[in-house]
């Protein structure tokens, strides 16, 4: 069917502005967006009002599939956390492996003897459906919050399950048209687009990084659209040579990006992000219209079945194996196996299938079309809306971040991530010594050096899904304007620097910004006593008998900067101590104590539950048992030397 251009332009306009009207309302409801972009689709879509016709625009329907398709993925990879994916490394790689392949003969076998569909179409559902995707998966965990171990593999999974689904669709239709079954020939196919997308990917990926830290080659209006031009250009490039690598090799030219220490990488990622929006929004509905809903209530039963077998047996099947030496608990097991939606991948990829077929005369496109689809509508539905139900049932939902990320690579901020991380808590220290890096690497803790101390090396720490952040330098002023940017630009839930009260002249009430430890913190001189070992790690736990008693003789230590309060643990949670904070009854109070006046010290050890604590010490090997205050007092006014 030939159309106008005017026709074309109101069918582009609609589209755009039912995905961003679905998108507006999904945000409002709060339920996954996808919902309403199928739901816009369908209703606008020849079954529907019969307003949109995706016909119209002929082989240009492919095209905008295709670049955008290549633009979601790149996003997704750009996005990925590749230091978080160490977390999971092993279930991951089973689930980009093992867990295609399980999927694969699942669905496969299901579609044949349930859907009754020809083994060669059967597997060729199964290839399409493989995938979930970053473009469902992504949105649905900003609104369910769970933990950071069930979240970094579900995104892990979503992205770079989608490229090697796709590539193995892509062989399973080269054996439906030309009647290759050569098993060798199959695996080689596969790699071989693997291969060339991986290596394009990482050689272009390299490229654009090594281009945008040129700061006299482009100007900030030009950085966002030369990457926008690069992934297109190595998209097609791998097109070209191979089909369907292109998919590889955007996913990993993301990565790399990534993994580039680039200037301003934050606006990047947020015009890719739009970019990204806009490309599902137009997708979805587009696809969505295009469905004939008699094609899917034709399916029948067995097909409904097939899809049913898929979620509640082949996708626990394959979380259970691939993850079976995880150390994830049954809970966090049983709530990957509920959430796995299909996404834009299978939708565009079935589509594309469809026609093919079609085009060669081979029957069963249609009802392929339709099937992915029904996948895509039970999958959205069902775990999208009941995924947040599911996660509180379950008991593996976070309801606040946690974390910290730490500026300063110094003894007090190695000791306050250790007692961070002993809590199982992620650690994340960042400096722009690279000695003090080397020594905060060496005992373990996650580093991250950088020439200066800007938003992109906060963004990179991950300091959007932490809960705190704390500014731990000796220059109070850059603790100070470091910590007035971050609760800007993400909105940590605590934020606290070192600094003079007086220096935030009235302001830091307005940026959520809290001086850390005391309001008048000598930090050089703390960091001091750490290094001469001249100092105790106490706790006491504040009790309503002697509360008044006990934060007396605390305060009058803090006043003479012999102790300072470092963290707080209240309702099973560890918080760093504001200075302005109110303690209360229940608080375990964690201090650093130096040179006790063994007056204040016995007072002060008359309170029950009152300890001094060795066991997480700057230096583990050196660390002798939990001693007491009176044992401490034994040895004299100096303390004990923390080792």
């Amino acid at each position: 069917m030939n159309a106008s251009a005017l026709e074309i332009t109101l069918q582009i306009v609609l589209v755009v502005i039912a995905g961003i009207g679905a998108q507006v309302s999904a945000n409002y409801l709060r339920v996954p967006s996808i919902v309403f972009l199928l739901l816009f689709g369908i209703v606008l879509g020849s079954d529907g009002l019969g307003v949109l016709h995706p016909n119209l625009l002929g082989t240009g329907l492919e095209v905008i599939v295709s670049l955008s398709v290549a633009l979601i993925l790149f996003e997704g990879g750009l996005t990925l956390q590749l230091r978080e994916l160490s977390l999971v490394s092993g279930s991951l790689r089973n689930l980009v492996s093992f867990g295609i392949l399980i999927t694969l003969l699942g669905g496969g076998m299901a579609a044949h003897w349930l859907g009754e569909f020809p083994w060669t179409i059967a597997f060729l559902y199964a290839s399409l459906v493989v995938v979930t995707g970053p473009t469902v998966i992504s949105p649905l965990l900003k609104q369910v919050k769970v933990d950071r171990q069930i979240a970094v593999l579900l995104e892990g999974e979503g992205v770079l399950v989608d490229p090697v689904g796709a590539i193995l669709a892509v062989v399973v239709l080269d054996i439906i048209l030309n009647g290759d079954t050569d098993p060798m020939a199959i695996i080689s196919g596969l790699l071989l687009r693997l291969g060339i997308g991986g290596g394009i990917g990482a050689i272009g990926g390299w490229g654009l990084g090594f281009l945008l830290k040129r700061d006299s080659l482009l100007s900030d209006e030009l950085r966002n659209l030369v990457v926008l031009a690069g992934v297109w250009g190595l998209y097609s490039l791998a097109q070209l040579i191979r089909s369907e690598s292109g998919l590889m090799t955007v996913v990993v030219a993301g990565m790399v990006v990534g993994a580039s220490a680039l200037p301003e990488e934050r606006l990047l990622r947020r015009f890719k992000g739009q970019l990204t929006i806009l490309a599902v929004s137009v997708l979805f509905v587009l696809l969505a219209a295009d469905l004939s809903i008699a094609s899917v209530f034709a399916l029948g039963w067995g097909s409904l079945l097939t899809v049913l077998v898929l979620m509640f047996v082949v996708r626990p099947l394959n979380i259970w194996l691939c993850t079976w030496n995880s150390g994830m608990n049954w809970r966090q097991k049983l709530f990957l196996c509920w959430v796995a939606p299909r996404g834009i991948v299978s939708a565009s990829v079935a589509s594309l299938f469809a026609i093919l077929l079609t085009e060669r005369g081979i029957t069963g496109g249609e009802s392929i079309k339709a099937l992915v689809f029904l996948t895509i509508i039970l999958t959205v539905v069902l775990q999208g809306l009941t995924a947040q139900w599911i996660a509180r049932l379950l008991r593996v939902t976070s309801t606040e971040a946690t974390g910290v990320v730490i500026v300063g690579c110094n003894p007090l901020s190695q000791l306050i991530g250790r007692l961070f991380r002993d809590r199982g808590e992620s650690v994340v220290l960042i400096d722009t010594d690279p000695v003090a890096c080397q020594t905060a690497e060496a005992e373990g803790f996650n580093v991250f050096s950088s020439s200066a101390l800007d938003m992109n090396v906060l963004e990179k720490a991950g300091l959007a899904k932490t809960g705190t952040f704390l500014a731990l330098t000796n220059n109070a002023e850059v603790n100070l304007v470091l910590a007035q940017r971050a609760a800007e630009e993400f909105t940590p839930p605590r934020v606290l620097a070192v600094f003079s009260g007086d220096q935030s002249n009235g302001s830091n009430g307005s940026m959520k910004v809290q001086p850390a430890f005391t309001s008048q913190m000598p930090l050089k001189i703390w960091n001091r006593y750490l290094a001469e070992k001249s100092v105790k790690l106490g706790e006491t736990i504040l009790r309503e008998s002697d509360l008044l008693f006990q934060q007396a003789h605390l305060k009058a230590l803090i006043r003479a900067e012999e102790l300072v309060p470092l963290l707080i643990e209240r309702e099973e949670r560890l918080m760093v101590v504001p200075a302005t904070e109110e303690w209360q009854v229940g608080d375990r109070l964690i201090y650093l104590l130096h040179d006790p006046r063994p007056k204040l010290l016995r007072q002060l050890a008359g309170s029950e539950q009152s300890a001094l604590v060795l066991e997480k010490q700057p230096r583990v090997e050196e660390i002798p048992v939990a001693v007491s205050i009176e044992a401490a007092l034994e040895g004299g006014g100096d303390g004990a030397a923390v080792g």
